[in-house]
């Protein structure tokens, strides 16, 4: 993949490289959090998407876990 920066739209559903660029993680981080279960994704044929609601929660989970740390 380029280095050149990637424009993400606002939608439903988010390609793995898309993914990537919205939570600034690696392809290898990515995948790693989809196998634990902490990012949720839907299949479509081939294709590996991520939701825009699963980002939302894994944002909040990575708060609340922040928060408990923090505590």
């Amino acid at each position: 993949m380029s280095r050149k920066a990637l424009s993400v739209r606002i939608k439903a559903l988010y390609r793995i490289p898309e993914a990537m660029a919205l939570l600034s993680m690696s392809r290898t981080v990515i995948y790693e959090q989809l196998r634990s279960g902490r990012l949720r994704s839907v299949t479509q044929g081939r294709a590996r998407l991520i939701p825009a609601q699963a980002i939302a929660d894994y944002v909040a989970l990575l708060e609340r876990e922040s928060m408990k740390e923090a505590a």
